[in-house]
This record gives C-alpha cells, structure tokens and sequence, in this order.
C-alpha cells in the first residue's frame, strides 16, 4: 500500500490522480490534499476520500472549508503545504500543481526521502539542477507525470545511458499550429484555449498554443534523464498518439505511444517500478490513419524560440523565462495584453537579465520574484499607453 500526498488536488492533474486511487484502492491510499481556492471541489473530495490531512492557501478558504465540512483542523498556506508534502504518513507526494509556490514544499517533501510524482515542469524549469540534486544526495526518486517526460522515462529504462543518441519529445502543435501569421494576429481566446487533444487548465493550454511548453519540456528533460540541450529534439506531432521517442546510437527508434488520457502517465508514476492493469480507453492501431512529424515553427511561435535561447543561456535565465511567462498568460488570461504580446513581455524582461549558474534555492526564489516583477511592471506601462 502507498500512502499519497496531492499538492494541487482540484486543478486537471490532481482530479486525474484522485480517478487513479479510486480506482485501486488495494494498492494507494489517499492520505492529503491540497488545494488554493476551490473550496467547493475540495469539499467534494473530503467527502469522498476522507483524507486525514487537507491544506487551503488562504485563512478565508480555510474558514469556507470548515463550514462546509464541519472539519475543524485545516492547514493553511505555504506552512501547510510543507507540513503535508513531509507528513511521516505520507510515502509519495504528487506536486499537481504549475504554481511556484509548490517549490520550496516540493524540495522539503524530498528533504524528507519522499517519493516524487511530478507533474509541474515550471519547477524543474526554475531549479532543475538544485532538484535533482537533491533527490540524489537524499536517496529518493522522481517520476515525471508530464505525459512527454512520462513517455521518455518509460522509453529509457533497462536503456545504458552510452547508448542514447537523442531524445525526441513531441507536440501536438496546440490550437494554433495550423494558423498562418495573419490569422494569428486576430485570433481568439475560445480558439486558444481549444486544444485539439487534451483537456488541460487554462494556463498551461495558452502555453500550448504558443509552443512554450514544447521549450519547458527541454530544459525540464535536460534535468530529469541528464541529456544535453543539443541531443534533445522537439518536433509537431498532430495525431498526439506518440509522446515522445528515443533514438539509439545504432540508429534504433524506441517510442511509447498511448491514448491522450493523463490517468496513463499519472497511474505509472505511482506504480512504478510496476504496472498494474486498467479499464482505461486503449490506443486502436487500426483506426490510426496516418503519423505525421514537422518540424517547429520558430519564427510564428517565437515563445519556444526564446524558451531555447533561455535553455542554452541556462541557470537564472530560465527562473526569469518561466516567471515572466507565467505573469504574461495570467495577463493575457485578464484581458491585459493582447495573444502576440506574450512573447514581448517574455523577451524584454530576458533582455534586461544577466544570466548566472547553479543557483542556490534562496537565489532561485529572488530571482523569480525580479522576473515577475519586471514583466508586471511593462505589462502596466503598456496598459496605461
């Protein structure tokens, strides 16, 4: 029995990864949750897991809970999450949650020897090596969720490092791929946040449409599976049925392929080194149709462009790309700036930073906090143009 932790149980990932331990109770154990704002989910899931522990960020959500629930021990804010992703009942901590406020409670959740199911790529983004680091000195492991690095952890395995020649992560090129320049000046929110595959949060769906995540997913590949940025290799893959690839010196190509169904990479994560059977939808060969690969488009999609040039610039430079990207889709998301901004707001605020290596945790966070302070900042003079 593995007894679990979910940081960000009401976002996609955590709703996916409370479907997984309903549906093998012999196996995983929910011990907590946790969640920012939505209280009314939450009490849902209280009702129906039972979890000893629940954390909410906020003293008036956690005042909204007890009233719902008649729960009267509530944890709240950053003190709470830590205190659930070290809790001595837990064995794996789930980090379901994009927010940056999840990195100091993921490091100490490895601080405490807990095993790591990682769905957030922004934190190995922003401090990947230190990361990795860690779960090394502290003998524990990490298992990507992310469906990408999900596939090329399962790719690699029983694989000697010598023989890998390159690591190929794939993208289903978003709602926008298709979109020539000129339709991309005028498109639409509803025509972002439509992704063609996947049903994921509004956040990390703008993201796909601007190609950004396909540039987080290097630099968090770089960390996870030790490869240098020049044998890694993105391209567009629109039927989404292959995750990820790995080529082999020799010239042999390994691929994992599935449905895009995130209770498959999650259920890996926390059953891993083993598999355990489903009754979840299985990919149908037959009915496949064709497998198409591009190359990425740089020049339409200058977002994965600079999440590149950020990824060779390495060290606080990629702080300052996840930070400032963060505060310009949240912008974007508000009505504040336009879709094409988004890439400005990015750029600037790279321009005005010099990059420095192997950053300590103190100096990630400091340098997080300037990236989104800078990027809001030209989002408001833009606003009052």
């Amino acid at each position: 029995m593995r007894r679990v932790a979910v940081l960000g149980s009401t976002g996609s990932i955590g709703r996916n990864t409370l479907d997984v331990i309903a549906s093998h109770p012999d196996e995983l154990q929910l011990i907590g949750i946790a969640a920012r704002s939505r209280v009314d989910l939450l009490a849902q899931q209280l009702a129906q897991f039972a979890p000893a522990v629940v954390s909410v960020w906020e003293e008036e959500k956690a005042r909204e809970l007890s009233r719902l629930t008649g729960r009267s021990q509530i944890l709240v804010g950053p003190e709470g999450l830590m205190a659930l992703a070290t809790d001595p009942r837990v064995d794996v901590v789930v980090v379901a949650t994009s927010g940056h406020d999840a990195l100091i409670p993921l490091i100490r959740a490895i601080q405490a020897g807990k095993r790591i199911a990682l769905a957030s790529k922004e934190l190995l983004v922003m401090a990947g090596e230190l990361i990795m680091r860690l779960v090394k000195e502290h003998g524990t492991s990490l298992v990507p969720i992310d469906s990408e690095h999900a596939a090329l952890f399962q790719c690699l395995q029983g694989v000697d490092p010598s023989h890998i020649e390159r690591l190929v992560i794939t993208g289903s090129g978003g709602a926008l791929w298709m979109k020539t320049p000129a339709a991309l000046q005028t498109v639409t929110r509803d025509e972002v946040l439509a992704h063609p595959k996947w049903q994921m949060g509004r956040k990390i769906t703008v993201d796909s449409a601007t190609l950004m995540n396909k540039g987080l997913e290097v630099i968090e590949a770089r960390w996870l599976f030790g490869v240098p940025l020049e044998r890694i290799r993105i391209v567009i893959h629109p039927e989404a049925a292959i995750h990820a690839l790995i080529e082999l010196v020799d010239g042999t190509i390994m691929a994992q392929m599935s449905p895009c169904d995130m209770r498959l990479p999650i259920q890996y994560a926390l059953s891993f080194p083993t598999r355990w059977a489903n009754a979840l939808p299985r990919l149908s060969l037959t009915q496949m149709k064709s497998l198409r690969f591009f190359e990425p488009d740089l020049t339409r999609f200058p977002c994965l462009r600079l999440a590149l040039q950020a990824a060779r610039a390495g060290g606080s430079a990629c702080v300052v790309l996840n930070g400032a990207n963060d505060v310009a889709v949240h912008a974007y998301l508000d009505d504040q700036i336009a879709f094409l901004d988004i890439p400005t707001i990015i750029e600037e605020t790279l321009e005005q930073h010099t990059p420095a290596a192997s950053l300590t945790l103190d100096e990630v966070l400091s340098v997080d906090a300037w990236a989104r302070r800078t990027a809001q900042e030209r989002i408001l003079q833009w606003s009052t143009r």
